[in-house]
C-alpha cells in the first residue's frame, strides 16, 4: 500500500476493524518512512456482477453510481447519510444474492425504489420519475396517487381526524 503523503510503499497496519455490516474492513496504516497515518477500507469487489442497461450495453456494477442516484433523490430531504449507505448496502446485497451475475438496470431501479419508498416518499417519487422515465404528467400523477393511497390505507380509523 502506497503512502498518500510521500508515495513510499513501506506502510504497516496499526489497527484493523470490521464494519457493522461485516462487508468492509477498516485499516489504520502508518508509513514507515514519513510516519503519516491514513485509513484504508477493504470491500470485496464483485467483478462478476454486471448491469445490463436499457440500450443493451453491459457494464460493471458501480456502487458509487448507485449511491449518487440515491443521493440526488434524497437531496434536501431529511435522510441521513447513514440511511443512504444502508440503502446502498441493502440493494448491493440483494443483487449479490441473485443466482445470475448479470442484472438489468430495471432490477436495480426496482430494488432501490422498493426500499426508498420506506425511507422517504418524496425521494421515492423523485427517483421513480427518473427511473421509469415518465413522459406524460398523467404517469407521474398515477404514481403519486398510488403513494398517497397507500398512505391513507396505512392510517387506522382511530388515527383519522374527525370530520
Amino acid at each position: 500500500m502506497q503512502c498518500p503523503d510521500c508515495g513510499d510503499e513501506r506502510t504497516r497496519v496499526i489497527d484493523t476493524e470490521t464494519s457493522a455490516d461485516r462487508m468492509a474492513v477498516r485499516r489504520r496504516r502508518e508509513c514507515q518512512r514519513c510516519s503519516f497515518r491514513f485509513t484504508t477500507y477493504e470491500r470485496p469487489e464483485w467483478d462478476s456482477l454486471q448491469v445490463k442497461k436499457r440500450d443493451g450495453a453491459i457494464e460493471p456494477f458501480d456502487r458509487s453510481k448507485l449511491r449518487s442516484g440515491i443521493e440526488r433523490a434524497v437531496e434536501k430531504r431529511r435522510v441521513t447519510d447513514e440511511a443512504v449507505t444502508d440503502l446502498v448496502d441493502t440493494v448491493e446485497t440483494g443483487l449479490q444474492n441473485r443466482e445470475t451475475r448479470i442484472v438489468s438496470s430495471g432490477l436495480v431501479g426496482e430494488l432501490v425504489s422498493e426500499h426508498l419508498r420506506d425511507v422517504d416518499k418524496v425521494a421515492y417519487i423523485r427517483f421513480v420519475s427518473v427511473y421509469k422515465a415518465f413522459s406524460e404528467p398523467e404517469e407521474f400523477l398515477q404514481e403519486l396517487d398510488a403513494v398517497l393511497d397507500a398512505e391513507v390505507d396505512d392510517f387506522e380509523p382511530a388515527d383519522r381526524p374527525n370530520t
